[in-house]
């Protein structure tokens, strides 16, 4: 199976350099898609519920200290070098081509009106800390529901 890695390269490859936070953005709204239309896991890694939105640690961990990344610059990916199938690709495609339009403050400001990140958020303050995973289950049980999107 891809990782959120080489989900992210792939976009990055698609769409162009973008901010850090947007690519993050962009891959948590792919795997939400996959989650809701189809059950299952576009890659395994989770998300966390960061200050600005969900984050996936393994993804940070290869653009950290980048404000702007660009296609190639994903050093695992271009280590696995595991390309995407048709089917993958076709699913990042659909959730990229309504929301790479947007800013990744933008996408930012959307996930903070959204259960999944609102609720592992819980407890924290608009600037705590937080390393709580957004459960899979809690974005496809939303998303299926309230396909944010469809609205973008």
């Amino acid at each position: 199976m891809q990782t959120v890695v080489d989900v992210a390269a792939f976009i990055l490859d698609e769409y162009g350099p973008m901010t850090t936070m947007k690519l993050q953005k962009l891959a948590y709204y792919s795997q939400a898609h996959c989650l809701a239309t189809h059950g299952k896991c576009l890659f395994q890694e989770d998300f966390q519920a960061w200050v600005n939105g969900p984050v996936a640690p393994a993804l940070y961990r290869e653009h950290r200290g980048k404000f702007l990344i660009h296609p190639g610059e994903l050093a695992d990916a271009v280590k696995s070098h595991s390309p995407l199938s048709e089917h993958v690709k076709q699913e990042v495609h659909t959730i990229c081509s309504r929301l790479a339009i947007l800013t990744g403050n933008q996408l930012s400001t959307m996930t903070h009106r959204e259960d999944p990140w609102r609720l592992a958020r819980q407890g924290c303050g608009p600037s705590d800390h937080c390393e709580t995973v957004i459960s899979k289950e809690s974005m496809r049980s939303f998303y299926s529901v309230h396909p944010t999107w469809m609205s973008a």
